[in-house]
């Protein structure tokens, strides 16, 4: 027999031969339980956790599978060790189910009744539970169904939610596929969450989340709230359901800084959802008022705390987030898990372009070297100032305005984060710059004159970052970030993979200061396009200022 295309580490990796003619099939089966860490040309890297574990878990899978996956494609042998730390890690989840009890409503039930007795001993848990009804059930007060899920998840004791959903006002809604057709990847996923009843998918930019969404909602037949980034996404969101399915104008409501409908489809912004005054959230009540059938979050990963919180009072509505990567730099993917639910499906960026679904991306990283001044400033800087000071130097406009000349003929965005440098670019290149206080209207008026190509290049911040539709867009130059976020490196080489009209490639270029904090940051952020499979090239400022004749 051929050896097996895995080598299953002691360590808890898991690396992946992608050339062996069994690696997809064992892609397939270890993609359930083990997370992605690298992809780069050969050896995929990924890596068994105790999230993982409890997500496989969710979805229906149990240890003895995933030990059945490893011994099967290991091409050596498999750490007895290892091989008994993930069943007591899979045995853990599940002694503890949280159920509806005719009588008492909510209760969190154990099959193990020492470990009941552990985590009621726990501060936390103490206010979230009510009496005890015998020595294996406790009544739990039905408005921190969300909140003990969290707590447990922490403590190490995963919940299975078993006490259902309530089905929420129904609405018929159908899919309209008159000149287009699900495909085969966005089938499975909508079928994998309607399965379970809420979770997250997580597919890459440009992979049509969207129609996932519009996919569940008709698996669904029930009136449903979509939370998403911002007003410009609320209206993409409004066009793609009018285009894909036989909801009409009258059906979907915008709940925006705007406007303040309600209706079968409502379409809120995360913002005003989160805007306080005098110390309440007054929108909120949204949630609560209205029978919803299922709730789904766009850019599930950036939930802003208020809303984590608020969803876990709504534990008991169908629950659906959409999302190309689930890192969250400050780690909390686990109140992804516990609040939204488990993840449902993943597919890797490189196997969907592989099928043409997303353009082929080159990645190519500019290093400029600070002049003799600058770098005095950058040396004798506070520590907190230093990004600002490499992010933003003079040199990277130069490389800009190159690369600008350079590709005349394509559709590029250039992004940064700092408004003064934003402002100094829109300015030398005369393109339009979008940013947080550019108006609704001028900023929907400039992505449709960039579709177009009446305006063939555009400055924008982080703003753009999220859920924006610009199919044509084929060439990115980010000049500064958010630090080292490799969430932010998704969403921008995202924005430039949407399939091609004329079949061309996406040129992903990151000007970077070398030997300076900036140089730090920009490879923790391109980790995610290791992780992805994308290499990617570094060349000099002088290659672009000076290019050697071909």
């Amino acid at each position: 027999m051929t050896e097996g295309p895995l080598i299953v580490q002691s360590d808890k990796t898991l690396l992946l031969d992608v050339d062996h003619p069994l690696s997809q099939e064992c892609r397939h089966e270890i993609a359930p339980f083990a997370e992605l860490e690298r992809a780069p040309e050969h050896i995929h890297t990924y890596r068994i956790t105790p999230l993982g574990l409890w997500n496989a878990r969710a979805a229906g899978h149990d240890a003895e599978q995933v030990i059945d996956s490893l011994l099967k494609y290991s091409r050596y042998s498999v750490p007895h060790a290892l091989l008994i730390d993930i069943a007591d890690t899979m045995g853990r989840y599940g002694r503890l189910k949280l159920l509806k009890h005719p009588a008492h409503g909510l209760v969190l039930e154990s099959t193990d009744r020492a470990v009941l007795e552990e985590v009621l001993r726990a501060k936390k848990i103490i206010p979230l539970v009510g009496k005890r009804i015998d020595e294996d059930t406790v009544v739990v007060h039905p408005s921190e169904r969300g909140q003990i899920k969290q707590i447990l998840l922490k403590l190490g004791w995963p919940a299975e939610d078993l006490a259902g959903y309530v089905d929420g006002q129904s609405h018929p809604i159908e899919l309209v596929q008159e000149d287009w057709e699900l495909r085969a990847y966005q089938r499975e996923a909508a079928e994998n969450f309607a399965s379970g009843g809420s979770g997250v998918v997580v597919l890459p930019c440009g992979a049509g989340k969207t129609i996932v969404g519009a996919a569940a909602m008709a698996m669904t037949k029930a009136t449903t709230l979509i939370l998403v980034t911002n007003t410009v996404s609320v209206h993409q969101w409004r066009r793609e359901l009018l285009k894909r399915t036989t909801l009409t104008e009258d059906e979907i409501g915008e709940y925006s800084g705007a406007k303040k409908e309600i209706k079968p489809v409502t379409i809120a912004t995360y913002q005003v959802l989160t805007t306080r005054k005098k110390g309440v959230y007054a929108h909120l009540d949204l949630f609560d008022e209205h029978d919803w059938g299922l709730i789904m979050y766009d850019e599930v990963h950036l939930l802003p705390a208020p809303i984590f919180r608020f969803t876990a009072d709504i534990q008991s509505k169908r629950r659906l987030g959409l999302t190309a990567t689930l890192v969250r730099e400050d780690g909390r993917e686990g109140d992804v898990f516990s609040l939204i639910g488990p993840k449902r499906y993943d597919a890797p960026w490189k196997d969907i372009e592989a099928q043409g679904y997303i353009a082929p991306a080159d990645c190519v990283e500019v290093r400029v070297t600070l002049p003799e001044h600058e770098r005095i400033v950058y040396a004798t800087a506070e520590r907190e100032e230093r990004y600002r000071l490499a992010a933003t130097t003079k040199m990277k406009e130069k490389i800009v305005q190159a690369l600008v000349k350079e590709h005349a003929n394509d559709h590029i965005l250039v992004i940064g984060q700092y408004l003064d440098q934003l402002d100094s670019l829109s300015e030398s290149l005369g393109a339009p710059l979008i940013n947080g206080s550019t108006p609704v209207k001028e900023r929907e008026r400039l992505y449709e004159a960039f579709r177009t190509g009446e305006v063939p290049c555009l400055v924008v911040s982080k703003v753009a970052n999220f859920s924006i539709d610009l199919p044509e867009a084929n060439v990115a130059i980010q000049v500064s970030g958010s630090f080292g976020s490799r969430q932010e490196e998704a969403q921008r080489l995202g924005r430039i993979l949407r399939p091609k009209s004329d079949g061309r490639g996406a040129r992903f270029y990151t000007v970077v200061s070398r030997d300076t904090v900036d140089a730090e940051f920009a490879a923790h952020r391109q980790r995610f396009l290791a992780e992805q499979g994308y290499a990617y090239r570094i060349i000099d400022a002088d290659d672009v200022l000076s290019p050697k004749a071909e």
